[in-house]
């Protein structure tokens, strides 16, 4: 028998994997990101589900004086408010997942099928959740910036001068600007281009590039249209009277906060069902606290052929 014959007739990976303990990963899901967005927000809870915002009206009016050495006649104000205050209601990120309880009930060693389940599906439920913080029609950060606060790039790719000017735009304490990862490789190519490369910070144990001190922060929920995308700038906080996160506090089945997680029984198929609702929105508390960079260009290249410019 040649040395090929016995080689096939030997024990064969494939048969041996039959009987063989193997290393079994939970299921990985490319679709999750940081979401370092609700991270760096402030979130306050909110009763009833609604959020008054409240605005001085006539602040510009509001006189005082520095009193001289006379008996002059001291100025006459009031601080007014808004007729109309502007309300927020929450709105809830919802999704009834289904787990068949024959594939609960066989199929759950090493990992637990409902268990992976749920989590995959908050996942995702929280992958939608920060898309809506920056694109919702009526609370999303997109659609709240003020029309003094938005302005347009120079030359279409994001520059320093154009970061500067953002940085203008909201100079009381700056949080963070935001922006997707290929606005940011974008300015990092004309930050090299100028010979200032920025500088780096460490945050949740990742690094970020700042410029002037403050950090970008990537999120893959800024839009790209037409290879043209937005840059935009954040203060945070209550106390800043910045941009906060809302969300509803103390609802049934809760998880964590706004998150709920609800059994809803097992119907005569045998299928268990699982309501799974997180509660959020998002205020930009004065105008000022919020600047967006419109028109980013993300495709310039420097010192590469002419196909790729």
């Amino acid at each position: 028998m040649s040395q090929y014959q016995e080689a096939q007739q030997a024990l064969s990976d494939n048969a041996a994997r039959q009987l063989a303990n193997t290393t079994k990963t939970v299921p990985q899901l490319s679709r999750i990101s940081p979401r370092w967005l609700t991270l760096l927000l402030q979130w306050v809870p909110v009763e009833a589900g609604i959020f008054r915002l409240n605005r001085v009206k006539n602040a510009s009016e509001i006189q005082v004086a520095c009193s001289h050495r006379d008996e002059a006649e001291l100025p006459q104000t009031f601080v007014d408010y808004e007729d109309q205050p502007r309300e927020l209601f929450l709105n809830a990120v919802t999704t009834v997942l289904d787990v068949h309880t024959r594939v609960s009930d066989l199929y759950s060693s090493p990992h637990d099928q409902i268990k992976e389940q749920l989590r995959l599906t908050i996942e995702i439920i929280k992958e939608r959740q920060e898309n809506e913080l920056i694109n919702n029609p009526e609370y999303g950060l997109l659609a709240n910036v003020d029309d003094a606060q938005r302005i347009s790039t120079l030359t279409g790719a994001p520059t320093p001068d154009d970061l500067d000017e953002l940085l203008v735009k909201v100079w009381k304490e700056p949080g963070f600007f935001l922006a997707h990862p290929l606005a940011i490789a974008a300015f990092g190519r004309e930050c090299t281009r100028r010979g200032v490369p920025p500088p780096t910070v460490s945050l949740f144990g990742s690094q970020f590039i700042t410029w002037r001190g403050v950090p970008l922060i990537p999120s893959d929920k800024v839009p790209i249209n037409d290879g043209k995308t937005s840059i935009l700038l954040l203060r945070v906080g209550q106390k800043r009277q910045g941009v906060i996160g809302l969300y509803q506090p103390g609802v049934a089945g809760e998880q964590s906060p706004g998150l709920s997680v609800r059994f809803m029984g097992i119907n005569r198929n045998a299928i268990a069902s699982y309501l799974i609702s997180l509660y959020c929105s998002l205020a930009v508390l004065t105008e000022d606290s919020l600047a967006v960079l419109e028109d980013v260009e993300i495709g310039k290249y420097h010192d590469y052929p002419d196909t790729y410019k």
